[in-house]
């Protein structure tokens, strides 16, 4: 996801209750949400796992070479992970996901109440929505900056349930403390001091997106959320509701990743691929929707602060035969970038960095 300043997006109708009424008739999906040139395009895997990396391994010093090796791999060939023994409290994942689940079960008014504004990505509403005439994906979602505090508008924040804040409160903290235990470890297989990764990342920012897939009856027709890389650092989804939904691009197939019990998904985003100098990757993904079941999955996104210059490390540039393999610029004007690459209707915004 992106910086909430760096972009804006249309109002469109509410897909909640756009389901609601349309799953119950005898409709046709409509027909900016039919997506069948997308949805047909490359074979879907199911079945085969994604890594898992076990925190409490890679701070065990009896087994962090051996899980740190693991770590690496995950980073350098998939860019997805599954991360378990994460030390994150279950009370804490417990509470975020039921203020999710009755945020998204108040009545549509009430949850207008935080609805985006014109001009800006935060509050209730729908991402990336630039033209008229732009197909849109089977979803809504509610997307918060999270920190540093100064950084919130309340205006979005939800009051209702009354413990919403305390909970997002807590998970953020979680959250930062597991993602800045990750950057250590993966500075480390990088070869880098580990200071190097947290200055990018000074004060940890971060930004939440958590969305809400109705069921689709024509669930083999509509998208829930279109191919893309996430345009942050590291990001560690949630899944609210443990339906399967999300799918990885490997291999030009699509592979669908199934929800581990207690576990988050991480991935790599476009700042650490270019941090790292190519080596780590920042996989394309999606999410599909399910016939008759809702799905719920909230990310935890963690970025740079936005005056930061984004660009592979010296060091690493050094390392490698080939030199630098992505030019340097400006987070903020790497968003410009990434939104004008959504507006103009291209996947990629990365093509214009590489060298």
């Amino acid at each position: 996801m992106a910086h909430a300043n760096a972009g804006a997006s249309l109002p469109v109708p509410n897909v909640q209750a756009l389901a609601e009424t349309w799953n119950g008739s005898g409709d046709q999906v409509p027909h900016r949400y039919v997506r069948t040139e997308e949805t047909g395009a490359g074979e879907v895997v199911a079945g085969r796992a994604i890594p898992v990396v076990d925190l409490s391994r890679l701070l065990d010093p009896r087994s962090s070479e051996e899980e740190l090796a693991n770590l690496g791999d995950a980073c350098q060939h998939w860019g997805f992970f599954h991360l378990v023994n994460h030390g994150v409290p279950d009370e804490v994942i417990q509470d975020v996901k039921r203020d999710f689940t009755e945020f998204f079960k108040l009545p549509l008014e009430a949850k207008k109440v935080h609805a985006q504004v014109p001009g800006g990505l935060e509050g209730y509403g729908q991402s990336f929505v630039f033209s008229e005439t732009q197909k849109l994906d089977w979803a809504d979602m509610i997307y918060l900056m999270i920190s540093p505090k100064e950084s919130r508008d309340l205006r979005f924040w939800p009051t209702q349930p009354p413990s919403f804040r305390d909970s997002i409160d807590r998970y953020s903290a979680e959250t930062a403390r597991v993602t800045a235990c990750l950057l250590q470890f993966m500075a480390a297989d990088l070869g880098v001091q580990p200071e190097r990764l947290m200055e990018v990342f000074q004060g940890q920012p971060q930004s939440m997106r958590t969305t809400y897939y109705p069921p689709c009856r024509q669930a083999g027709d509509v998208l829930g959320l279109s191919p893309h890389t996430d345009a942050t650092g590291i990001a560690l989804l949630l899944h609210v509701k443990d339906v399967q939904g999300l799918q990885i691009r490997r291999d030009g197939k699509w592979l669908a990743v199934d929800p581990l019990d207690g576990a988050f998904i991480v991935n790599i985003g476009d700042i650490l691929e270019i941090i790292s100098n190519g080596r780590y990757k920042s996989t394309e993904h999606r999410a599909v929707v399910h016939p008759d079941k809702d799905r719920i999955s909230a990310a935890m996104f963690h970025q740079p602060c936005p005056n930061t210059t984004v660009g592979p490390l010296p060091e690493l540039v050094k390392k490698d035969s080939n030199g630098a393999r992505f030019k340097s610029t400006g987070y903020m004007d790497f968003m410009k970038s990434f939104f004008n690459a959504k507006l103009d209707g291209r996947r990629s915004h990365m093509d214009a960095l590489r060298i």
